[in-house]
């Protein structure tokens, strides 16, 4: 089973990559995204370093330098090249990124076939795991790169304004919740442990806010007025000129966005994205609502749909009772990263097949908003 899985997964990656000419695998556009390539061999390389060059007898790592050029944020692998350069990298070529694919794939098959070692299995269910992660970030970041191009290409079609039903409050009665993860199958670290919270009544709306509904806001001023905006939101609108949400474009009186299908209309009745925590923020004290928690959020998960957008939620990313990071470099995963970001709940049309679930805690700092992130909001 672990022999299928690895290889649909990485064959997965390839294939969105399918439409792409060679110029495309290379752009990156700011320091927070990544070109295709690179997460090409990026991914590759996490399988080398923590399954292979640990677990199979005499192997011999494709390329000193790939290390240093692919470590994403591993400390205790070693130095890497800056983030910002990965860019810069026209060398290795594409063709030798697919190549060392094609190696390392080769002896995780034959390793796959030949071991069953519950540490070994156990890492590169994370590893998958960990490229379906990537598969998310190079559609996203191609997206983002690709915005920068004053042709506004079409390279695919994900359908990312997906429509809705209309919304309704859910009512969530006071009392003592469970969130977390427990149980069988994969998690990662920070959705552990399971654990107690207790709940005021509350109530969620089943459906996410739309474009039409945030546009309401922006011709109400929402961008020009900072009574609405938490103060380093206000910082941030101001410094950066923001007026309106991440690909929009207004033309002649009608708005646009961009999409990795080109240039859109946009549908009134799709649910809004590429905002940021401040905007949500903002969207939902001019609604005199506000977002839910993350607990709020995963207790009322199984009565509304969820899987367009990324949702922004009113929780700092902070460990669960009971979090331990594990031994090691696999340790660096998420425990680090648990200051100064929020979580989001839920999953997006980019997100891969499989690779979603209630539990799951995405978390990305205030300001980020090239994800595909939208709002729910929450009352009382």
């Amino acid at each position: 089973m672990i022999f299928n899985q690895y290889k649909e997964i990485r064959e997965r990656s390839v294939s969105l990559c399918a439409d792409l000419d060679p110029e495309d695998y290379v752009i990156q556009a700011a320091e927070h995204v990544s070109p295709a390539k690179w997460h090409l061999a990026h991914t590759t390389w996490f399988f080398e370093t923590f399954i292979l060059k640990k677990f199979k007898e005499n192997y011999q790592e494709y390329h000193a330098d790939f290390s240093f050029l692919f470590n994403s944020y591993y400390n205790a692998v070693g130095e890497r090249t800056a983030r910002n350069q990965r860019g810069l990298m026209t060398r290795p070529t594409v063709k030798e990124i697919l190549a060392y694919r094609s190696f390392v794939d080769k002896q995780m098959y034959a390793l796959l076939q030949e071991s069953t070692v519950s540490e070994m299995i156990d890492t590169v269910v994370l590893g998958l795991n960990h490229e379906q992660q990537h598969q998310e970030l190079m559609l996203t970041d191609l997206k983002y790169n690709l915005s920068f191009n004053p042709l506004r290409p079409s390279v695919m079609e994900i359908n990312e304004y997906p429509g809705q039903n209309p919304s309704e409050w859910l009512d969530i009665a006071e009392g003592i919740y469970e969130i977390g993860f427990e149980g069988d199958g994969f998690s990662f670290d920070n959705e552990a442990t399971k654990h107690k919270v207790y709940l005021q009544e509350y109530s969620i709306a089943s459906q996410l806010v739309t474009n039409g509904e945030y546009l309401e806001f922006i011709n109400h001023g929402g961008y020009a007025d900072p009574q609405y905006w938490h103060s380093d939101g206000w910082t941030w609108v101001e410094a950066e000129g923001i007026k309106c949400p991440d690909y929009w474009e207004q033309k002649e009186g009608s708005w646009f966005y961009y999409t990795l299908d080109g240039m859109k209309e946009i549908d009134l009745d799709a649910p809004v994205a590429h905002v940021s925590f401040y905007e949500a923020a903002a969207y939902a004290e001019w609604m005199n609502l506000r977002l839910p928690t993350e607990a709020e959020w995963e207790t009322a998960a199984e009565k509304f749909d969820w899987g367009n957008r990324w949702e922004w939620t009113n929780s700092a990313y902070l460990p669960y009772p009971g979090f331990a990071k594990a031994p090691g470099a696999i340790g660096e995963y998420n425990g680090k990263f648990m200051v100064n970001q929020m979580v989001l709940r839920g999953s997006s049309i980019a997100t891969s097949p499989g690779h979603s679930r209630a539990t799951y805690r995405n978390f990305f700092h205030p300001h980020y908003r090239w994800q595909f992130t939208g709002i729910r909001l929450c009352k009382k």
